[in-house]
């Protein structure tokens, strides 16, 4: 079985959706990265305040020992890992975990956001995603996929780009 798979990007992107898509696709577990988060940073964000590296370690750590956990077998997670510090931490758990980079353009993701309502990430903090994102670096295992397209077509252009 392949490793872990964490779909990441900026608030909006279409993270969660296109992971459970993709773990159900692929049969294997799915987690959302929200799900980790504990209480004080969802307060804090939902307070239109960024988090700060500080508050994304721990977190990070519960991510990580969840891709641990599945090293072997497999699973989805979908996590902003917005920084390659973050994702090296990630890695650090399960080394030969993949990237899948949901990238589109501020107004497709500010769009994207606007049909959410009562999410805990406002969209005021957008900026500050972009700001704080850091593609992929050519050394790093994934892809990058453009999200201004269906869900079926995120996950058929990942699995083309897998083979």
């Amino acid at each position: 079985m392949a490793a872990p798979i964490v779909v990441m990007g900026v608030s909006g992107s279409g993270k969660s959706t296109v992971g459970a898509a993709l773990a159900q696709r692929l049969r294997v577990p799915f987690a959302d990265a929200d799900d980790f988060h504990p209480p004080a940073n969802i307060a804090k964000m939902s307070a239109g305040k960024p988090l700060d590296d500080a508050d994304r370690y721990p977190w990070l750590e519960a991510i990580g020992a969840w891709l641990a956990q599945r090293c072997a077998s497999g699973g989805v997670m979908s996590c902003s890992a917005l920084k390659r510090k973050y994702r090296d931490q990630l890695r650090a758990h399960c080394p030969g975990t993949e990237f899948v980079h949901l990238s589109g353009s501020r107004e497709v993701i500010a769009r994207r956001q606007a049909s959410r309502p009562g999410h805990f990430m406002p969209a005021s903090l957008l900026d500050s995603q972009f700001a704080t994102l850091e593609p992929l670096g050519d050394d790093e295992r994934g892809v990058t996929i453009d999200v201004d397209q269906s869900i079926d077509e995120i996950v058929e252009t990942y699995l083309a780009a897998r083979r």
